[in-house]
């Protein structure tokens, strides 16, 4: 039978969407969680942990060639000075793709990932198939992930561990000389950082 009603629904949400919204409900129905709790975890992985964190250190590395130099010789202390450290960032490799080499990082053992820099892992990464592939076939890898790159071109696996994690640090794209550190950054994705894409082109940012 038809009935009227004005309340909103969640069915717009996806269904791990949905999911999540529901437990978070009957969590906080039942006063096992506050609601401004969930608001500060929330704001703390979009905001001060995850992309735009490592965006901004590529970025810097990218315009300072002093911070680069220290990057590469100390990942650890470099991305610590812009205030980026903690839980699965204490020790931190970055490594830089070049002109002949592209970095793609993988963990083959689990999932471990550098939180303070790129935020919570995508599913993918933690996978089987990626796991196990990344290592054995990465030139597939990446042409499922739309990166086609030249045959000559060497790529190079560097797998995680509990003890080192590693930041990719994307080539700068061309036709970006005299940005600031705020638009370089918005052209760097996680996706770049992991290995698996490229930085943006100025005409896609």
């Amino acid at each position: 039978m038809a009935h009227d009603h004005d309340h909103d629904h969640d069915n717009e949400l996806d269904p791990m969407a949905a999911r999540v919204r529901a437990l978070e409900t009957i969590l906080t129905q039942k006063g096992l969680v506050e609601p401004a709790a969930i608001d500060a975890i929330v704001e703390t992985y979009e905001h001060k942990v995850g992309p735009r964190n490592g965006a901004r250190v590529v970025a810097r590395a990218w315009s300072d060639p002093a911070y680069a130099d220290w990057l590469r010789l100390d990942a650890t202390a470099a991305i610590g000075s812009l205030g980026y450290s903690g839980r699965q960032g204490e020790h931190m490799q970055a490594v830089f793709n070049s002109a002949d080499t592209h970095n793609l990082i993988v963990c083959t053992l689990c999932s471990c990932y550098p939180w303070a820099v790129l935020g919570l892992p995508p599913v993918w990464y933690k996978a089987p198939p990626y796991r196990s592939r990344a290592v054995i076939d990465p030139r597939g890898v990446l042409a499922e992930f739309g990166l086609t790159l030249p045959a000559d071109k060497k790529i190079r696996v560097w797998d995680s561990t509990a003890e080192l994690r590693y930041l990719v640090v994307p080539q700068r794209p061309s036709g970006t000389d005299g940005w600031s550190g705020d638009r370089l950054a918005a052209l760097v994705t996680r996706d770049s950082m992991i290995g698996t894409g490229v930085a943006l082109s100025p005409e896609a940012a």
